[in-house]
């Protein structure tokens, strides 16, 4: 004990006026109390037969405290053993019996669990009762009751320790050195940390210990058993400590201090946590070792293990990481000040503005930055360390006795608020009555002397702080507390979260702190996290902006957790606020883009190009791009995985410049496109020389491939298929390849075309180019995958039906053999320019449209492609006009333009002005909608469901203030494009067809 307080130090010694009772009628309530104890107790009958201060004293202490009252009542001999001897003999006696209670008796027999679990909650209870006592009495100061309460915390551990020891050494589990002394040599280390290590505990804390052991000790027979019985030693630990029985608790027991204790035993070997800390400790861990101490076990390997950390906590130079490390640290202090403006009535003493914490780490932060050089620096406790910065003239004596005065303030408030109900809170009462039970406890005369006295405390802790800390504002940011550090949610940090908008903010610290724990590998660098905590502040006032901030940033972390790496891009982000917002705006608004990055993260390297905003994503450029990229790669699988790396990156850049509005949907539309060329081509090269080596080249073999659909017509989305037609010929007189393994025609170029879907389709490692349909082929899925040209010729020419010719429309010969190509082009433009019987047409478009109608209705408005008036009758509407504009005198089909193109070209010469620039709207709107929407999500768009910042993108696309607007648009475009269409393809004598159509079923 204390040298201040002396071995004689009675109770009955307590001056008179000491504390007062709240009220009259809950001091007539314990009296009442206490004569029933006295009935039974004789020192008891003693105290309450005459007035005295010790009668006056017990008395109000119980109505004040409703805990210590309730507690004698439960357990008379309680008051009897605080009153009648010395206090710390009391004590001394009690902390020895918790100590002892692990040893045989005897008679030799050794108690059992729950006997040793009984005697530890008895002596807790009963050293906190007299403790309290001798607190609220003045016998004690802070000083005394913190470190009474911290050495039955070391018993109370190191008895359950060698209890739990000797159990499994009677049951052979472990072999001791000693059994008369289970902890020596053991190479079991139980820390504790925080108050418990810097023996400060205060009257209802919780006691914070970190488990390690040492394997080759030599206690465990086999030492790869011993993560298996450690492990379950310290569940039985816990239980020891905290469970609640008859008798009460000792100590809530927290073993989440340890390192990563997510994914972690409850005990760890020495070596994996030393070789953590060297890697992967944080900053917060570096100050939670400060006060570090050897409570149970082993107590010299304990003490050896910390002299390893020495290097961890104490850094030896003070360089720009450790500078990092001090700035983060005071942004953990700052996060649990709270940020209104000091107050009494609810007031958090140890979190709070101006409170125990801002003493504890305006302390800390000093000697983490001076410690590795001045061993002195290297105290525990809180009074010790101002003391020693004080004299390593670090601080002043004037700051060190003002800052050792209000800690020991403050500890004295904490301690009261505790008392009262034994409740493991720090803050002060909203009530009038429950503060003014408070200033009692304290000897103030009323609330308003109270109030006063900590008012000046918090504001003298709060300027020492401040003078330390420059840049506060800046480094705790404007949002308020953001720091998640350490194993617990901060309060105040979740109200930050909540008020930046995120709706489950419990779950979005747990997530933000696996990114401290190191867990991935962005993150387990000092350095990543140390650029991520500073980014992070920004990051989640972004999130919260895009309206699902929780959503965004979960996948978030699910991009993180694939990142190799994270130094690079977070210092990038950090000094690059555009970059962010399009990072947040991909989050909130594009989970598709968002799933692309994190399952390949590489993708994200290209956003790194400062021209990618500016430079338009054209076929030469891509191309550029593409050789430079394809040119290391030295055979065939390595080119295909490299077109898959190389195609995921620019989609997504396309896809990013078409989120920012870089770029438009069209726009996006031909560069998507222009990629799929280019990667189509690269892979039939790929194959035919892949074919060459195998089977030889096909005499006066020529292969040209054919785009169709969206593919023909440059209006690919991100998420499109490639719809292809392979045409080949070779000479006559040639019977087959002429290589090793020789193949006739037909098997020759069915197994080029057969690779090239593979090429293209088949998942690698490096995933899917495109997913290939070949049903536009000549006889679809009934005919052969590859079609000679002269084939290709005679069918379009005398079998192919009206929905063939409109597909034919537009073909697009994409790559291939020059002559081939020309071949091709000229059959195709000789089969769309013969005069068709327009009527015959035009019935042939409205059965398929009713077909289509028929079975694949849209689902929604949002259902473009298939709405009445949407994107199939703007199609129809251009694909009929190229087909019957031979014999109507219309212009001719351009090959490779697009469905816009052709309605510009022919439309307005077939329809009214204003219906015709209403089609042109409306194909410039749904196709900017539809290139948005596939871009940012896989499933049907609906925006009751839809991501906020995809809503916020379609309005914008849409240039409407809002959805219900953008919807009104839709409806009067479509309505106009049916009328459209009626127009041209159908006339208007065609009612039924038009109430078929129009929606109205």
């Amino acid at each position: 004990m204390t040298d201040a307080v002396s071995a004689a130090t009675r109770l009955d010694e307590v001056q008179p006026g000491t504390i007062r009772a709240l009220t009259q009628t809950e001091l007539k309530s314990v009296l009442s109390s206490l004569k029933d104890i006295a009935k039974r107790e004789p020192a008891i009958t003693e105290m309450m037969a005459g007035d005295s201060p010790l009668k006056d004293f017990v008395a109000n202490a119980f109505t004040l405290s409703p805990y210590l009252r309730d507690a004698a009542s439960a357990d008379e001999r309680l008051l009897t053993l605080a009153v009648s001897e010395p206090v710390e003999t009391s004590l001394g006696r009690l902390v020895e019996q918790a100590r002892n209670c692990w040893r045989p008796g005897e008679d030799g027999a050794i108690p059992t669990e729950a006997e040793v679990m009984t005697t530890l909650r008895v002596a807790k209870r009963r050293l906190s009762f007299i403790a309290a006592l001798a607190d609220l009495g003045r016998i004690f100061t802070a000083r005394d009751t913190t470190r009474w309460l911290s050495d039955m915390a070391d018993a109370a551990l190191s008895s359950a320790i060698d209890h739990l020891l000797l159990a499994n050494h009677n049951s052979g589990k472990v072999t001791l050195k000693d059994p008369q002394a289970p902890s020596e040599g053991s190479g079991l280390i139980v820390l504790g940390m925080g108050k418990l290590g810097a023996r400060e505990l205060n009257y209802s804390s919780d006691i914070d210990a970190v488990v390690f052991f040492e394997p080759m000790a030599g206690i465990v027979p086999d030492p790869l058993d011993a993560l298996e019985i450690f492990g379950r030693m310290m569940r039985r630990l816990i239980r020891i400590m905290q469970e609640r029985t008859a008798d009460g608790y000792v100590f809530r027991t927290d073993l989440r201090l340890r390192p990563d204790p997510g994914s972690t035993p409850l005990a760890i070997p020495v070596d994996a946590a030393l070789l953590y800390y060297e890697g992967r400790g944080q900053n917060w861990e570096r100050a939670a070792y400060i006060k570090a101490r050897p409570v149970a076990g082993d107590i010299k390997a304990g003490a050896g293990f910390l002299r390893e950390l020495t290097p961890f906590v104490f850094r030896k130079y003070l360089d720009y990481a450790a500078i990092a490390d001090i700035h983060s640290i005071k942004r953990q202090i700052h996060a649990h000040k709270g940020h209104g403006a000091i107050a009494v009535k609810g007031h958090n003493v140890k979190l709070g503005r101006g409170g125990i914490r801002e003493i504890e780490f305006f302390a800390q932060t000093q000697q983490l930055i001076a410690g590795g050089r001045m061993a002195p620096l290297r105290v525990r406790s809180t009074e010790e360390a101002l003391a020693a910065l004080t004299d390593a003239k670090w601080i002043d004596a004037e700051t060190r006795d003002s800052l050792t005065e209000a800690y020991w303030f403050l500890r004295e408030v904490e301690h009261r608020i505790q008392m009262v109900r034994d409740e493991q809170t720090h803050i002060l009462p909203d009530t009038e009555t429950e503060l003014k039970r408070i200033a009692f406890m304290l000897g103030f005369a009323d609330t308003k002397a109270f109030s006063e006295k900590l008012e000046d405390v918090l504001r003298l802790v709060e300027r020492q702080y401040s003078a330390l800390f420059e840049q506060e504002t800046k480094l705790s940011g404007e949002s308020g507390n953001l720091v998640f550090t350490g194993q617990k949610d901060d309060p105040d940090t979740l109200n930050t979260l909540e008020r930046l908008g995120f709706e489950r903010p419990e779950d979005m610290s747990r997530v933000i702190r696996t990114w401290h724990n190191g867990r991935y590998r962005a993150t387990q660098s000092v350095e990543a996290r140390e650029r991520l905590t500073e980014l992070t502040p920004d990051l989640l006032k972004a999130f919260g902006e895009s309206k699902r901030a929780d959503e965004a940033l979960l996948r978030f972390d699910n991009f993180l957790s694939g990142l190799p790496a994270g130094i690079q891009l977070f210092s990038l982000l950090g000094n690059n606020p555009a970059l962010l917002s399009l990072l947040v705006t991909i989050m909130s608004s594009a989970p598709r883009l968002a799933e692309i990055i994190a399952a390949r993260p590489h993708v994200f390297d290209g956003m790194l190009d400062p021209a990618l905003m500016t430079e338009i994503p054209t076929r030469d450029y891509l191309s550029q791009r593409m050789k430079g990229f394809l040119s290391p790669a030295r055979h065939y699988e390595d080119i295909l995985d490299r077109l898959r790396i190389f195609a995921a990156e620019q989609r997504f850049l396309i896809g990013v410049r078409l989120l920012t509005g870089a770029i438009t949907g069209e726009v996006a539309g031909r560069a998507f496109t222009h990629l799929a060329d280019l990667v189509v081509e690269a892979a039939l090269n790929a194959v035919l020389v892949e074919m060459a080596t195998t089977h030889g080249a096909y005499p006066g073999g020529r292969v040209a491939v054919i785009g169709m659909g969206k593919l023909g017509s440059f209006e690919l989305t991100a998420g499109s298929d490639v719809d292809l037609i392979l045409l080949y010929d070779y000479d006559d007189g040639a019977t087959e390849s002429n290589g090793a393994k020789p193949l006739d025609a037909v098997r020759y170029f069915t197994r080029v075309t057969q690779r090239l879907i593979a090429a293209l389709s088949a998942p690698t490692a490096e995933g899917v180019l495109y997913e290939v349909d070949m049903r536009l082929r000549p006889s679809g899925n009934k005919g052969p995958v590859a079609t000679r040209i002269s084939t290709f010729e005679k069918y379009q020419r005398e079998e192919a039906w009206t929905w063939e010719h409109l597909a034919l429309s537009r073909a697009r010969l994409i790559c291939g053999d020059a002559t081939l190509i020309a071949d091709a082009d000229r059959i195709i433009a000789s089969v769309l320019s013969q005069k068709r019987d327009v009527a015959k047409v035009a019935a042939d478009v409205r059965e398929m449209r009713q077909l289509i109608d028929k079975e694949k209705p849209a689902e929604s408005l949002w259902d473009f492609k298939l709405i009445p008036g949407g994107l199939v009758d703007l199609e129809f509407i251009a694909q009929y006009l190229t087909l019957v504009a031979p014999a109507k005198g219309l212009p001719l089909h351009e090959p490779g333009e697009s469905t816009s193109d052709a309605l510009k070209r022919m439309a307005s010469e077939a329809m009214e002005p204003q219906t015709h620039d209403d089609c042109i709207e409306a194909m410039r709107l749904f196709t900017e909608l539809s290139q948005i929407i596939r871009l940012c999500i896989d499933t049907d768009f609906d925006p009751k469901q839809a991501p906020a910042g995809l809503i916020d993108l379609v309005c914008r696309a849409g240039d409407c203030p809002d959805i219900a607007t953008l919807e009104g648009e839709i409806k009067r475009l479509s309505k106009a494009v049916r009328k459209a269409f009626l127009a041209v393809v159908s006339g208007n004598d065609e009612a039924g067809f038009r109430v078929t159509l129009s929606g109205e079923r």
